[in-house]
């Protein structure tokens, strides 16, 4: 059904997709090549949210008339009113004969719907080319659009034997500068960093991209149910910090509210903020990944309610010992069949650690 020919120009779209990694949200990452006569005439990938998509970027760098050309586009164009008009309408516009979409949008507003459209304008499309390149480019959007909630990844620095910090709390630093920098790639293609109250209490982060220029921050957010995060925590510095706490706090909340923090109060689940109610409420806000920066507690209690997608574990050849503390707070099991097993996605050097990207094995 695709030639080599194919093949090799929806990888240049893919490629542009990627340089939009960082600030293309809520949006998806989506790169588009324009073909005539087997040459590039036109590339694009989508702009930060309100400015062009990648169809619209593409057209308008064309070398040439766009007349029967061939659009390659790693999601299917979109086909209503968001931020932008539909891409779907600028290719008929265009004159292209032929659109070749890497996935169906999920978004339930297009599914479908923008092919259809270029079909009956009597375009000739196609799907599904390189289709598990393009879902690797937007597993947030995805899993907004499918499941109501944000892709979640646990992000967690650790000893060769499973420890984040010593017993007094001390975790500065475990791994190495080259780890802590990939930390800081991880957190710039984030919408949102969640961390706990314990975190912020014992350790005082600010949770901010510093090594990128992105244009953007991601929303910082704070889990604590009964409001303990500090005034003068270094987290709130900025504003952009979301707190999700239980209701009925009304001073404390005046108080944390006027050190710039916005409070998100939430269903309670055994005394505590409901996680799953607080990931609902992300994706309502278009919230797509999530990068969880947090203690034992908090990666536990995602783990345990199936809420977390990923791990990203980078470990440091060092050992902190029995006493130390740990990467999970997770029940005690009594036979080997209640463990929860992992399906390792990548394992990578980086500097003198190892990162291991894993997923739970559902």
């Amino acid at each position: 059904m695709f030639t080599a020919r194919d093949h090799g120009f929806m990888a240049q779209a893919l490629q542009l997709a990627e340089r939009g990694i960082n600030n293309t949200m809520p949006n998806p990452r989506v790169g588009c090549v324009i073909v005539k006569d087997d040459e590039t005439i036109g590339q694009g990938w989508t702009q930060p949210a309100g400015q062009d998509h990648a169809e619209i970027q593409a057209l308008k760098s064309c070398q040439r008339d766009s007349l029967g050309a061939t659009a390659y586009v790693t999601l299917e164009p979109c086909s209503h009113f968001g931020r932008t008009p539909p891409c779907a309408d600028a290719l008929i516009k265009a004159g292209v004969a032929r659109v070749v979409a890497a996935m169906m949008d999920p978004n339930p507003e297009v599914a479908g719907r923008g092919l259809l459209r270029l079909q009956q304008h009597g375009i000739a499309t196609s799907s599904g080319l390189m289709e598990l390149d393009a879902c690797k480019l937007n597993p947030g959007f995805i899993s907004r659009m499918t499941r109501g909630r944000p892709w979640t990844t646990l992000k967690i620095a650790a000893s060769l034997d499973g420890c984040t910090a010593l017993a007094n709390g001390v975790s500065q630093w475990i791994t190495s500068a080259a780890a802590r920098s990939d930390v800081q790639r991880q957190r710039a293609r984030s919408c949102a960093i969640l961390t706990g109250v314990g975190t912020v209490l014992m350790d005082d982060p600010q949770m901010t991209v510093r090594e990128s220029d992105t244009g953007r921050q991601p929303l910082r957010i704070v889990v604590d149910s009964q409001l303990r995060t500090p005034p003068a925590a270094r987290i709130l510095h900025g504003g952009n910090t979301l707190i999700a706490c239980l209701a009925g706090q009304t001073v404390k909340s005046a108080v944390l509210r006027q050190a710039g923090a916005t409070l998100l109060e939430l269903p309670e689940q055994d005394g505590k903020v409901c996680l799953s109610s607080l990931l609902q409420v992300l994706a309502a806000r278009e919230i797509n990944e999530v990068l969880v920066e947090a203690g034992a507690t908090l990666n536990g209690a995602l783990l345990r309610q199936g809420l977390a997608d990923e791990l990203l574990l980078y470990y440091a050849p060092t050992l902190l010992g029995e006493s130390a503390r740990g990467m999970f707070a997770l029940p005690s099991l009594i036979g080997m069949e209640q463990r929860m097993n992992l399906d390792i996605q990548s394992l990578d050097r980086v500097g003198q650690d190892i990162r291991i990207r894993a997923r739970p094995d559902r």
